[in-house]
């Protein structure tokens, strides 16, 4: 396993986590994981 960090800055992440109470809040249908990849993945699709 690499020891490599990620490349997003801890205070990104932990800006956008600030809010998180449960995990619905990630994963769900209006949480952080779909806000941050519908838009590029429709993007992609429109190209």
């Amino acid at each position: 396993m690499s020891s490599k960090k990620h490349d997003v800055p801890d205070a990104l992440l932990d800006s956008l986590l600030a809010n998180y109470q449960k995990p619905e809040d990630l994963i769900g249908e209006n949480g952080l994981l779909k806000l941050l990849t519908k838009p590029p993945v429709e993007n992609a699709l429109d190209a």
